[in-house]
């Protein structure tokens, strides 16, 4: 054990450790709000500014994407150093790097340069990359059988940010028009200091380190740095049939949400749906995907993991039929947005808790960077197939789509089920 591992121990003694989670978790619940009250605030008004920027709607598309390719991108540094330094330090940085991202964006927009925003967006991304690491470090500490409402509990933290956020984008745009800033890249100078407010919260508050306190309260573990590389995760993954099926659920949950939900309001509005009414689609998606995650995290460590993907699958399987036989009947497409949103909670969910029940304690931080490297560049390949998907087929055809990505998922959760040892933890099952 090394000289902070045995300090973290002395620190940190048996009767203050509940104490201690419940700390974490609410550093992390408070910066799950800031994160997701930045990026939602940005991405609110990402696509018009790059059209105003590029002044063609046809580029719109490609601000999104910049962020969510960012946000795969720097999965993997960050993971790396998170691995080697703790959750506190890559956190920070990743805050750091969405808040330099931001203020790019607003200065390609003051002087009209395309790629300059781009290039900012996929450093926004790292804001998210934040936010999506952020439940595992709330499971770091976390008692196996809570683990999953643990990550819950922090995945739930997004509603407010997702919710505010949109809202205080018109406000945020007129507080710069008297400063020359086109008043589209208003809402990233604010998101710009809300990162950086995060990144001050996890630097003062998220203290001791979860996982380099997780990792000195195990210290029969191997915590050497070859145990701790990206290659022992990926290893740890290809080892162990349960982490393998933990990635699959959370990138084709994550993929098939992705790929429906941008899709929606352009084919709420092919039947005749005004902005007001796509936007109140959208909220009561993001409602979904947010607002039920602690039920989700409860039925998860009460039922098992395996039975919290079963759940999801069933759950994007329905939200797909309502969605893709929805036509001009707007309620039912409303419907269908709102189970899409609950499957992919219970998918995030119940995948990630576990992902980390299913790798060594040493593995987990680079494994579950690598999940989420896997979970974004499948959905920002997913996002951008399903406007070819509807440009040459329907919007039926594409929820058609996802629902056959559902399929080897389903199969997959069946074998690994019938593979599970007779001996089992209430979390297995």
């Amino acid at each position: 054990m090394t000289a902070v591992q045995r300090h973290v121990v002395e620190a940190v003694p048996p009767d203050r450790l509940a104490a201690l989670r419940r700390r974490i978790s609410a550093v992390l619940i408070a910066t799950q709000i800031l994160g997701g009250l930045g990026v939602a605030t940005g991405i609110a008004l990402a696509a018009v500014l790059a059209t105003q920027v590029s002044g063609t709607e046809s580029l719109s598309g490609l601000a999104p994407t910049a962020t969510v390719t960012g946000t795969a991108v720097l999965s993997l540094p960050l993971a790396a150093l998170m691995t080697s330094r703790g959750r506190r330090p890559g956190l920070v940085l990743a805050y750091l790097i969405g808040a330099v991202g931001a203020g790019v964006c607003v200065l390609a927009a003051a002087i009209g340069s395309f790629p300059l925003l781009l290039f900012g967006m996929a450093a926004f991304g790292a804001a998210s990359a934040a936010n999506l690491q952020a439940r595992f470090a709330a499971a770091d500490l976390a008692e196996p059988e809570r683990r999953a409402r643990a990550i819950s509990l922090v995945v739930w933290a997004t509603t407010i940010g997702a919710v505010v956020g949109p809202n205080i984008a018109a406000p945020a745009g007129r507080s710069v028009t008297g400063l020359g800033i086109p008043a589209e890249a208003g809402p990233f100078l604010w998101a710009a200091g809300i990162f950086l407010m995060s990144a001050v919260v996890v630097a003062v508050l998220l203290r001791p380190d979860p996982l380099l306190t997780a990792r000195a309260l195990a210290p029969a573990e191997d915590h050497s740095p070859a145990a701790r590389s990206l290659r022992a995760g990926l290893a740890a993954v290809r080892a162990s049939p349960r982490a393998r099926l933990a990635v699959v659920t959370v990138a084709v949950a994550h993929t098939a949400m992705v790929a429906v939900m941008a899709m929606t309001p352009v084919d709420l509005a092919h039947h005749g749906a005004g902005i007001d009414l796509i936007g109140l689609v959208i909220s009561g998606h993001i409602a979904g995907m947010y607002a039920f995650a602690p039920l989700m995290g409860r039925l998860s460590d009460r039922l098992g993991r395996l039975s919290g993907i079963g759940l999801a699958v069933g759950l994007l399987a329905c939200a797909v039929f309502l969605a893709g036989t929805a036509g001009s009947s707007h309620g039912q497409t409303a419907v269908g947005l709102f189970v899409l949103g609950l499957g992919w909670s219970a998918g995030l969910v119940s995948g990630s808790a576990l992902l980390t029940d299913s790798v060594p304690q040493p593995a987990r931080a680079a494994a579950q960077g690598l999940s989420d490297l896997v979970m974004n560049a499948s959905a920002g390949i997913g996002g951008a197939l399903a406007g070819l998907v509807v440009a040459r087929a329907s919007y039926a055809w594409l929820n058609f789509t996802a629902a056959c990505l559902l399929i080897p998922l389903a199969a997959l959760a069946l074998l690994t089920r019938g593979r599970r040892q007779a001996k089992s933890t209430p979390a297995d099952g």
